[in-house]
């Protein structure tokens, strides 16, 4: 079986690193690599590989930034080239990137099987590019990687119940794996002066909240008005419309540590020993649950409710008084259940594709 792997961005790259591991560990399964490039810089990509041990890609397209309609086109016309080179017996692809979206138009125009990990989620929010990306590529799947029931809930109210599995979250998998490693081996917490439970974890990159000055300048207020220090890795999105909008003042807070983006390791750190989290990442925010760290989600929806109906993470918006009064009332929940799997979603997968290979 020969299997086209398609990623282009961070979180895509951690996924993909234990999955990678499963397949290439069955001498029956043959993967092939495309990064798309989506992704383009050291921080976010070339040391993920490096850490996590990621085959280096055989295909690397270089694609770099733009609007997406100029990224997702590019991928096209050199995806279909490669999918053509290398004639895969399925497409595997992860959660909902411009690269996903490409990833599963190109291989349905060329009628070559889809398997798509992370299916299901839904912020219902159509202005989320996201939003579309994952619509497109779970109508268009052959084998649907649900992380959770509420994710095949959801396919099911649009009619999609074939080739639907219940598998657990790969990035449980990834989280169990690489916890120890990251505590034992980063040296980030030392550097920040960084102590348990003594600061906040904060990360903005949505272009709904970048790209509006009016609810980017009240994150920022807020976190200079929560009650304790606030690490902020800057995404190279937010420090261009920091720049922009001229809101450099509002970062200068003493209260506010800016960082470079993190590799995993050190972000797994820096997470896993926050008091909170304080996001507008889908994938940060089930990492916080995974890591049993308190969330507030700085979005109106979230994709993953599971973890606002156990009460582990709070859904407050971009109001500065808002994310503040839920930060100063934030308490750990005394319990805690895993929604997510058991940390064997990687092998529960390449078994699925075997037994449905070798059927046909």
């Amino acid at each position: 079986m020969k299997i086209l792997t398609v990623i282009g961005a961070r979180p895509q790259f951690i996924k993909a690193c234990m999955l990678s591991r499963m397949i290439r560990s069955d001498s029956k399964m043959e993967e092939i690599i495309v990064h798309t490039g989506q992704h383009y810089d050291d921080n976010m990509s070339a040391i993920f590989f490096n850490q996590l041990k990621l085959p280096k890609p055989d295909y690397y397209l270089g694609v770099g930034s733009g609007s997406h309609g100029k990224q997702t086109g590019k991928m096209l016309m050199d995806l279909e080239k490669v999918m053509l080179l290398v004639r895969p017996d399925i497409v595997l692809l992860y959660g909902d990137t411009n690269s996903t979206l490409a990833g599963s138009l190109t291989a349905s125009k060329l009628h070559i099987p889809i398997a798509h990990v992370e299916s299901g989620l839904r912020s219902f929010n159509k202005s989320m590019p996201e939003e579309i990306n994952r619509i497109v590529t779970d109508h268009l799947s052959d084998w649907l990687f649900c992380p959770s029931n509420t994710a095949i809930e959801n396919l099911k109210r649009e009619g999609i119940e074939k080739g639907v599995y219940l598998t657990g979250d790969i990035m449980y998998d990834a989280v169990l794996h690489f916890k120890h490693h990251a505590l034992k081996q980063s040296s980030i917490l030392n550097e920040l002066s960084l102590s348990k439970n003594n600061y906040y974890l904060a990360t903005i990159h949505r272009g709904e909240n970048t790209d509006d000055p009016e609810r980017l300048k009240s994150i920022l207020e807020a976190f200079q008005k929560v009650n304790m220090e606030v690490v902020l890795p800057l995404h190279p999105r937010t420090k261009s419309k920091i720049n922009q909008f001229n809101f450099t003042d509002f970062i200068s807070s003493s209260s506010i540590k800016i960082v470079e983006p993190l590799h995993y390791f050190d972000m797994l750190a820096v997470a896993s020993q926050a008091n909170a989290i304080l996001t507008d990442s889908g994938g940060l925010q089930k990492e916080a649950y995974m890591l049993q760290v308190p969330c507030i989600t700085l979005r109106d929806e979230t994709e993953w409710v599971e973890t606002v109906m156990a009460g582990w993470n709070h859904l407050v918006g971009t109001d500065t008084q808002q994310i503040v009064n839920t930060v100063k009332a934030l308490q750990v929940p005394k319990e805690y259940v895993p929604l997510f799997g058991d940390g064997s979603t990687s092998k529960k997968i390449v078994d699925i594709l075997m037994k449905s290979f070798g059927e046909n």
